[in-house]
């Protein structure tokens, strides 16, 4: 059995932390050790800073996933912020609120499970905070990132007649949820089903899509996907003082999700409209920048782009079906 992390003080904590990670690259000064990290400025960049967490019996549960797949989504979904607004990350900080009966092995792989995502997306940990939970395991990140002043993305860039363009395959992470509650030996599922579960536990930041349409300034407008299509099409829309439509039969359907939404007696249309956690990227691209979204995204590498929406000038939010019905967009993820 492995010991428990209450038999180390914090000091031994953070030194078995620190020598998980490797040496941060030069641009920052002072990281781990010292009352504050210290980073130099990019120059000519303006700073993106974001924060989100991950709270036991909410956003994960340790008898269902790993705690290395736990440490790399509570950095992922910040790097997805950090992602939708086309910068780059620059470095990041973690808090731990740690029961005293998590296993050292459990916390050797979770701070493993986050520095590997660390290295991957060049987002080096250079500080943060270590406490004592009486109750849920819990991790608080804040990532750093830089952006040209002109490159920035933000929500409230959209205009009437811009076309609405999502990344990737949508659903897969919200019927991976519904798996995991299930309690399916992992081993019998289908290939589809299987990698729905992994984008539940191991999402993917899109940081080279939304850099490279930043940069190019390819679109109008971006958010990511923490809570759904309808939740960031509504948003982009309300943020941006327009309208929008999603087109039901244009929704990129990941196909672990038809089963899944049948069993919960809901059409899959309504399960990817509302399902969470897929940390896509939408965008809105006006018209006469299509083709240079379109060339950023292939640049992007293996990362499929679909035109779902468009932007109007009457307010509101709607779903068009194949027979040009328009109904009220659902809502999206909600935590209250």
């Amino acid at each position: 059995m492995s010991t428990a992390i209450s038999s180390l003080g914090e000091r031994a904590l953070i030194a078995r932390l620190h020598a998980r990670l490797d040496a941060p690259p030069a641009h920052v000064r002072t990281g781990i050790g010292d009352d504050a990290a210290v980073l130099l400025p990019d120059r000519g960049m303006q700073t993106v800073v974001t924060t989100d967490s991950l709270v036991e019996q909410v956003h994960f549960r340790r008898d269902w996933t790993t705690a290395n797949a736990i440490g790399h989504k509570a950095l992922a979904v910040n790097l997805s912020d950090i992602a939708a607004m086309g910068a780059i990350p620059r470095a990041s900080l973690l808090s731990l609120l740690l029961p005293a009966d998590l296993s050292l092995d459990d916390f050797d792989a979770l701070i493993d499970g986050y520095a590997a995502l660390s290295k991957a997306s060049a987002t080096p940990l250079i500080g943060g905070n270590i406490s004592r939970s009486p109750g849920p395991l819990v991790l608080d990140v804040t990532v750093l990132g830089s952006v040209r002043p002109r490159r920035l993305l933000l929500r409230s860039g959209a205009r009437d007649g811009d076309e609405l363009f999502v990344t990737g395959a949508l659903g897969a992470a919200a019927a991976g949820l519904i798996l995991l509650g299930e309690g399916h030996d992992r081993v019998a599922l289908s290939a589809d089903e299987g990698a729905c579960i992994e984008r539940q536990e191991r999402p993917t930041p899109r940081l080279r899509v939304g850099r490279l349409v930043a940069r190019t300034s390819a679109a109008s407008a971006a958010m990511d996907l923490s809570d759904g299509i309808a939740d960031a099409a509504s948003a982009i829309a309300t943020a941006s003082g327009v309208g929008v439509v999603i087109e039901a039969s244009a929704l990129p359907c990941h196909p672990g999700v038809a089963n899944v939404a049948a069993r919960q007696g809901r059409s899959t249309t309504d399960f990817v409209l509302s399902g969470g956690e897929d940390y896509e990227l939408a965008f809105a691209v006006p018209v006469r920048r299509r083709s240079r979204f379109l060339l950023a995204a292939r640049r992007a590498g293996n990362v499929s782009v679909t035109r779902i929406g468009r932007f109007q000038r009457a307010t509101g939010a709607w779903v068009e079906a194949a027979d040009g019905q328009t109904t009220p967009l659902p809502d999206g993820f909600v935590h209250f």
